[in-house]
């Protein structure tokens, strides 16, 4: 009776633990990724509230670059929180050779952002067009993302590269031809589209192979 008991103790505690694995596994983010796209997009300059305080021009900031990504992310979103990670890898890797990253807070508070980002604070500027899930449909964001195909519900993250050569010096329109991905970048298809923007030689064998 001992023995069996002790059986039944076991088998209650594996089944608890594939539970919990199952779980688990349940609540992990599932990608979305998306793949480049030339896209002719009326993309307007714009002004937004920094994260750090005070305001953020687009073509001043991006005066001095050679490639723009702007990324629009929800700070809650899990798809986010896994291109985050791919955008510092990209953003230490080639800000000294002419990119530049910014990042455009969408459906979520500057608390979150914050919070999302930790004591550290970004690595990028962060920008901050809206705060309230509730304007998800009334924003530039959204209907950036609807002309080029992407109609997901909050469309967290969508990614607008933007070359100096197609941005317009004065005006309303910063350009009219951009490279957008409706989602999650693809990272090595989108570091061979920075590098050969930035006039750098393809990834070399040795170096993809690079944790």
């Amino acid at each position: 009776m001992q023995r069996n008991h002790r059986l039944s103790l076991w088998a209650a505690a594996l089944l608890a633990a594939c539970w919990l694995s199952a779980l688990a596994r349940g609540t992990e983010t599932s990608h979305e990724y998306a793949p480049l796209q030339a896209a002719k997009l009326n993309y307007k300059d714009w002004t937004y509230p920094a994260l750090d305080g005070g305001d953020i021009n687009l073509r001043a900031w991006a005066a001095d670059k050679k490639l723009v990504l702007v990324a629009y992310f929800a700070p809650w979103c899990g798809n986010w929180r896994d291109e985050a990670e791919v955008l510092a890898r990209l953003h230490a890797k080639y800000r000294a050779k002419g990119l530049g990253i910014i990042a455009v807070n969408e459906y979520g508070t500057a608390a979150e952002a914050r919070a999302f980002f930790g004591p550290a604070g970004p690595p990028y500027p962060v920008a901050i067009e809206s705060e309230d899930r509730a304007k998800v449909g009334e924003t530039s964001h959204a209907l950036y993302r609807r002309l080029t195909g992407d109609f997901r519900n909050y469309g967290s993250p969508y990614n607008v590269f933007i070359e100096a050569a197609a941005m317009t010096k004065t005006g309303e329109t910063l350009a009219e031809r951009v490279t957008v991905a409706n989602g999650e970048l693809i990272e090595a298809e989108a570091e061979a589209f920075i590098r050969e923007k930035l006039g750098l030689p393809k990834v070399s064998p040795a170096e993809e192979a690079l944790p």
